[in-house]
């Protein structure tokens, strides 16, 4: 793409296109998703959204608003503009449809979620859910609650199969699956469990690519080793040499001890 992708792009190659996404952490996680040609992305609202737009300026964000984060439709219209402005394509909201609808009412793209949704796991456990056809006929009201309420998008998280085929045939909203075979119009994963520095129970959806543990723990005989060398070299008068410091001259250093003087 030499240009952002848009709701306008996901829905007119609805049915004709399987898409990556991933949730990314860092800017470089992003970095390495669009050199991946991966151009859907989803990240957290914190102090790396904006280099993460910045290393990933024409992929498809969809930025998460935190569960409570808003008390009121209005609310969730002021903090949806706010990321937007950020670089937000998107707003992920578990919300009630009502906070969906208020920020669909004013152009605000809104990614909705069903099936297991974390900030809502009390009602179901940390399980599939729509198993039953009672509870997935619930699932898929819920879906067209959200498409009513004016979402864009709807994340689909570990339900059957069936139920995710017949939810991403049934609905114009583009679907990003996490657990749902391949039957959605994304095929999602948190970057954190591609790359195996998933911390506490590994989701059984989820596909470990690489040992970042490993990784992690190289890295931090490197940083032991930088930092035992830059206290050998503080301690041997190495550190720092004149090219890493500042000075004054000779008449304004001899001007400020006459005004210390009168302290």
């Amino acid at each position: 793409m030499t240009r952002r992708l848009t709701v306008s792009d996901l829905q007119s190659q609805k049915g004709g296109r399987k898409w990556l996404q991933l949730h990314v952490d860092t800017p470089a996680e992003a970095a390495a998703a669009v050199a991946c040609d991966i151009v859907i992305l989803s990240c957290e609202p914190d102090h790396n959204l904006e280099l993460i737009r910045q290393a990933a300026p024409f992929a498809f964000l969809s930025v998460g608003m935190p569960h409570g984060a808003v008390a009121s439709p209005d609310e969730a219209v002021r903090l949806g503009f706010a990321m937007m402005k950020r670089g937000a394509d998107a707003v992920y909201c578990s919300h009630s449809p009502r906070f969906i609808e208020a920020m669909a009412a004013e152009g605000i793209p809104v990614t909705g979620h069903v099936g297991l949704v974390p900030n809502r796991a009390t009602w179901t456990n940390f399980r599939a859910v729509g198993r039953t056809a009672d509870e997935a006929f619930k699932v898929l009201r819920a879906v067209k609650d959200i498409e009513n309420a004016g979402a864009a998008c709807v994340e689909v998280e570990v339900v059957p199969v069936r139920l995710a085929d017949h939810i991403t045939r049934a609905t114009p909203l583009t679907t990003m699956g996490m657990g749902c075979g391949t039957a959605c119009d994304t095929q999602y994963l948190f970057s954190c469990d591609v790359l195996g520095t998933h911390a506490g129970h590994y989701p059984r959806h989820a596909k470990r690519y690489a040992d970042f543990v490993t990784l992690e723990a190289e890295l931090q005989e490197k940083r032991i080793a930088a930092f035992r060398a830059f206290g050998c070299d503080v301690a041997a008068g190495a550190y720092p040499e004149a090219k890493h410091q500042v000075d004054m001259d000779d008449a304004a250093y001899d001007r400020f001890l006459t005004l210390s003087q009168s302290l």
